[in-house]
């Protein structure tokens, strides 16, 4: 096969190098494996992508930023193997903030004004869902050496119908602690917080103390509300990339699109695939899931695994992301 002309387009690739202290049951990435990646990859991967692409930004992490006791080198190195920088997204590990008294003073001098710390109600519910205990102390600890290094803290709280009290009385917390920037929100319905479905917040028991506070909540819909929006819609939902193309690539060193889970329809291949082939893949959007996509309309989904009696909430995006993956499933069962 001919190599192909290098696409004018941008490639985020972001390599999952050092895996995550957190088993997170909201986890959109779901539990990946933890596995360290050798430190030469790096290098490999981007020298593969550079010839094909006009700009190159690479990431060594997908899920913890930072968690690698030579953070300062890797994020030098990330930058060298970038010709278009990476970003710090305002997200920095909680796990180091309260381990590293240099991290904090680091995450300031690279230019880092505000950090997002998760939460899932008090110290409980919240060590369960991140799946450590301590979790919650070390979140608290974190908010309070964040504010002492003038980076402002922002809690991102997760709600479901398990922890809807738990959120109102987390809300005080924050107030106490004079935390100006917080949003909750039910999260996306893919990875590991699909499994968690059953629990999914109602709509009509999102508490009122905590709508001041929820990402955009007018716009917020009940399942049975997108229902009635999709039911006759007779187009396909087809993710697709635009201008910038992310990649995300597990330790066993598979690769997917940021779309949603990692999961085997939406695999595009492996690094030690024929880069020809894997590069015409990624760019012409060649992978089972959508190729599937492309074959079943919107309406349909709804029929077939839409619940008209639900009351759970949902973006419209990801209903219709959460549908297209139950259909993924059970064509992978078929």
């Amino acid at each position: 096969m001919a190599k192909i002309k290098p696409i004018y387009q941008t490639l985020a690739i972001c390599l999952d190098m050092y895996g995550c202290p957190n088993r997170c049951q909201h986890c959109w990435l779901g539990d990946l494996p933890n596995n360290r990646s050798s430190e030469s990859i790096d290098d490999y991967i981007v020298n593969l992508f550079k010839p094909y692409f006009k700009d190159v930004t690479f990431y060594s992490w997908i899920r913890e930023p930072d968690f690698t006791r030579d953070y300062k080198a890797r994020w030098v190195k990330d930058n060298e193997l970038s010709t278009v920088k990476p970003q710090r997204f305002e997200l920095a590990s909680f796990y180091k903030i309260v381990r590293d008294p240099e991290y904090v003073k680091w995450l300031k001098e690279v230019g880092t004004n505000k950090v997002q710390l998760t939460f899932f109600g008090l110290e409980t519910l919240t060590d369960k869902y991140i799946g450590r205990i301590g979790a919650y102390r070390e979140l608290i600890a974190a908010t309070k050496i964040l504010k002492n290094n003038e980076i402002e803290p922002r809690w991102q709280i997760f709600i479901n119908e398990e922890n809807k009290d738990d959120v109102v009385r987390l809300l005080d917390v924050a107030k106490k602690m004079s935390i100006k920037d917080l949003f909750v929100h039910e999260g996306s319905c893919d990875g590991n917080n699909r499994n968690l479905y059953d629990i999914r917040i109602n709509k009509k028991n999102i508490p009122d103390e905590v709508k001041t506070h929820y990402l955009n909540f007018e716009q917020v819909l009940s399942e049975r509300e997108c229902i009635d929006i999709l039911k006759t819609d007779e187009s396909y939902f087809v993710p697709t990339n635009n201008k910038e193309i992310i990649l995300y690539i597990t330790s066993d060193l598979n690769i997917y699109y940021n779309f949603t889970n990692p999961s085997p329809a939406w695999k595009i291949g492996n690094i030690k695939d024929n880069i020809d082939e894997l590069v015409r893949k990624i760019v012409e959007e060649d992978v089972p899931a959508l190729n599937l996509a492309k074959k079943i309309k919107v309406s349909e989904l709804v029929k077939l695994y839409g619940d008209r009696n639900s009351d759970k909430v949902f973006s419209l995006n990801d209903f219709k992301m959460f549908l297209l993956n139950n259909y993924l499933v059970d064509k992978d069962k078929s």
